[in-house]
């Protein structure tokens, strides 16, 4: 993470993007003041190219700067979160004196209040991104990306930025994310929450977002709250859920705010409400039928 010592300390964001980019890292530009992917493809779409991203922030001076976490970058990040109902540093410390959270390399203050801590990647091994909504902590590995240094958000109409708050200086050390996970949300939690379907073949998150992709008009809305609720099903994040669909669900024509309701509705019909109440107040789509037109058998 010695490419972090130089970026958010008085420089663009143009220029900390190149820096990644000038280090391997890749990035990609996501909406200013925003969280949101701003080009097709979201995280996927990231690059070390100085072209690319001298393209990108060219084209968008204000844009934030996304980083996909995992095999992509070498890093993977623990989120803590911060809002009315849930505060992430009360698990925090109790992962932290539990010997959970030994080795990052970089610590990052976000503009709402809560904490990145970065840790290098599992080598040759994949670490998939998940989220403890009881507790306030996420775990960003593959499939996820995090916004970086110096990037911003207007929060209670004040300006904050990502601040650098701690540099190890030093190589850290990989982080067992199953052993956090399991602390956060022991495993009998996890059996007593899963759906009867989670028996099923695990869903494939990329070639879900790619279905959804191609959907028309006329079957988008449809389309995207069934593929939703295949990941609801399956126990895939909603964090996860929200970063591969939302920009699949903007390259088939659907703005982000309606990418984003969908989704979350479409968990809360799996997840938050009983299966009969949730099919009585979603007339118009269901988790069982996809449109007829575009049915994706190898992904059902």
């Amino acid at each position: 993470m010695t490419t972090l010592d130089h970026i958010g300390r008085g420089v663009s964001l143009r220029q900390s993007a190149l820096a990644f980019a000038a280090s391997g890292v890749p990035v990609f530009p996501c909406t200013a003041d925003g969280k949101r992917p701003a080009v097709a493809g979201g995280f996927l779409s990231a690059s070390s190219e100085p072209e690319s991203v001298h393209r990108w922030w060219a084209a968008m001076p204000s844009a934030n700067i996304g980083m996909p976490t995992g095999a992509a970058t070498g890093l993977v990040v623990v989120d803590v979160d911060v809002h009315s109902s849930v505060n992430g540093y009360d698990a925090l410390d109790g992962a932290q004196r539990a010997g959970l959270l030994e080795g990052w390399e970089a610590a990052v203050r976000t503009p709402s209040g809560g904490l990145h801590l970065f840790f290098p990647a599992e080598r040759n091994s994949e670490q998939r991104s998940w989220q403890s909504a009881r507790t306030g902590i996420d775990f960003r590995g593959d499939g996820g990306y995090v916004i970086v240094p110096p990037s911003e958000r207007t929060l209670a109409g004040s300006t904050h930025r990502y601040e650098i708050l701690q540099l190890t200086g030093g190589r850290g050390r990989p982080l067992d994310s199953q052993q956090l996970h399991d602390y956060l949300d022991p495993p009998q939690r996890n059996e007593a929450r899963r759906s009867p379907r989670s028996a099923q073949q695990p869903v494939d998150v990329q070639r879900l977002a790619d279905w959804v992709a191609r959907l028309q008009e006329g079957e988008r809305n449809h389309g995207l709250f069934w593929a939703a609720c295949k990941m609801a099903e399956q126990m895939v994040p909603n964090s996860e859920a929200l970063d591969a669909l939302s920009a699949a669900a903007e390259q088939a024509g659907l703005s982000q705010r309606e990418a984003a309701t969908t989704v979350r509705s479409a968990y809360r019909a799996v997840q938050g409400a009983p299966p009969q109440r949730s099919m009585r107040a979603n007339t118009k789509t269901s988790c069982d039928r996809p449109p007829p037109a575009s049915h994706p058998r190898a992904l059902a």
